[in-house]
């Protein structure tokens, strides 16, 4: 391998093997095959999130070393296509589409229990709680949420109150907008 080719970052598209945030790192596999591609914490905290879920589809920018293939940015962290997002039971659920429409929602986690499977987020400048539950926490790609991490949520009304349908990371909202 030549240091040429060490130097020049491609686009690569696949899906998360795993991914382990006690240990700082995970595995993607890409869509054309060939080697897993490291995926550090780093550069996942770079692009917003301290996690991401098994199986999330995701876009990363990669560079071949000395010891393999190496994630050095991520570029897109997509929610799993053609799933419908429950909403609460008078609602029913809905696409991925319709919670796009809703507004994004600067929120800062709580505390999140992913043995329970849930936990609850401040929107700014509201007093309520916003239930997160841990199944809308993965198919929106995120494997965990830590107390104090900033992100942005879709919310809808239910019958206990205001609960998320989609989190976004806080770096990835900003690129939205």
């Amino acid at each position: 391998m030549t240091e040429d080719n060490e130097a020049m970052p491609r686009t690569v598209h696949g899906k998360v093997k795993w991914f382990d945030p006690v240990k700082g790192f995970g595995f993607i596999v890409a869509d054309e095959g060939g080697s897993d591609i490291l995926l550090h914490a780093n550069v996942l905290r770079n692009y917003g999130q301290s996690s991401v879920a098994d199986g999330t589809a995701i876009s990363v920018s990669v560079q071949d070393t000395q010891r393999g293939v190496q994630a050095v940015e991520v570029l897109k962290i997509e929610a799993p296509a053609g799933l419908s997002f429950p909403l609460g039971d008078e609602n029913g659920p809905t696409t991925p589409e319709e919670i796009a429409a809703r507004p994004l929602e600067p929120a800062r986690v709580k505390w999140f229990d992913k043995s329970k499977g849930f936990g609850f987020a401040n929107v700014f400048g509201r007093s309520e709680d916003v239930f997160v539950h841990v199944e809308v926490l993965r198919l929106s790609g995120f494997a965990d949420l830590a107390a104090g991490e900033a992100v942005c949520l879709r919310i809808i009304e239910g019958k206990r109150g205001r609960m998320a349908v989609q989190v976004v990371s806080w770096e990835a909202a900003a690129r939205e907008i």
